[in-house]
């Protein structure tokens, strides 16, 4: 196995038991005897829930060759011991939950999977499914299933670069920069003076970049690279244009009541 596999997989494990230095970072007593893809030191989940993750991380590996293992600690780790217990290697994922940190999820990659889903695909996933607040909302168990279910998805697809979903706050954040997006492009639109033309296309141009980037990159692009569903990208897209029209007349009106009011 790669040293960078080893020493990551170290760290994780050395970093999540630092606030019990009683216990060292290799403890294989703590280890079951028989061999299983769960370990449940934080019992984070009920004898049902555990036996189901069980058998689909079984059912995974059977399936694809893809190890995905899940170790729960909270004040005692088996430490680096998982390693020869798992055969860790470069087509595993191990998750580590603790729920001591801000984060109550970790992980660790190996080399192969890391190829097809890159570093900022972890980071999102750490954040969107161990937060406190998701973990509050969904449960410890709730929060690492979900998470696994993202990389079962990915792997099927042949790999990701960012999560698949598209939370609610996420989308609502889109569709904000959207409507910037469509006021910016409807004030630039607005006709200006000596103008034959009712649209001021030069400067819509000139200002495409501002524009383009609220719209495409941040209003549409997060949205369309993380769902396949129509109705948000339609939202989004009616939001520019309304967005559009509306900054567009309201520039206009306020210039043809302006002489009225001079005079």
């Amino acid at each position: 196995m790669p040293r960078a596999f080893t020493l990551a997989l170290s760290l994780i494990l050395a970093l999540s038991t630092w606030v019990a230095p009683a216990h060292g970072a290799n403890n294989p007593e703590l280890l079951p005897d028989e061999a299983t893809p769960v370990i449940d030191l934080a019992r984070m989940f009920t004898p049902i829930q555990r036996q189901d993750l069980v058998e689909e991380l079984d059912a995974v590996e059977a399936r694809s060759g893809w190890k995905l293992r899940v170790l729960t600690q909270y004040d005692r780790s088996p430490g680096l011991a998982v390693k020869d217990f798992w055969g860790v290697d470069e087509r595993s994922l191990v998750l580590i939950a603790d729920s001591r940190g801000g984060n109550l999820l970790n992980f660790s990659v190996g080399d192969d999977m890391f190829a097809l889903m890159p570093r900022n695909y972890w980071v999102e996933l750490q954040t969107r499914f161990g937060n406190q607040y998701y973990v509050r909302d969904h449960g410890e168990d709730g929060a690492i299933r979900d998470a696994l279910a993202a990389v079962e998805t990915c792997l099927g697809r042949g790999g990701c670069r960012v999560v698949p979903g598209l939370p609610q706050e996420q989308w609502v954040l889109t569709l904000i920069l959207s409507i910037v997006g469509g006021v910016v492009a409807g004030f630039a639109a607005h006709p200006r003076p000596n103008s034959n033309s009712p649209v001021a296309w030069t400067w819509v141009l000139l200002l495409a970049p501002l524009w383009g980037v609220m719209f495409i990159i941040f209003g549409l692009g997060p949205v369309l690279s993380r769902t396949t569903d129509w109705l948000p990208v339609t939202r989004n897209i009616l939001g520019f244009t309304g967005a559009a029209i509306g900054a567009y007349l309201t520039h206009l009106l306020r210039e043809r009541q302006t002489p009225t009011q001079e005079g």
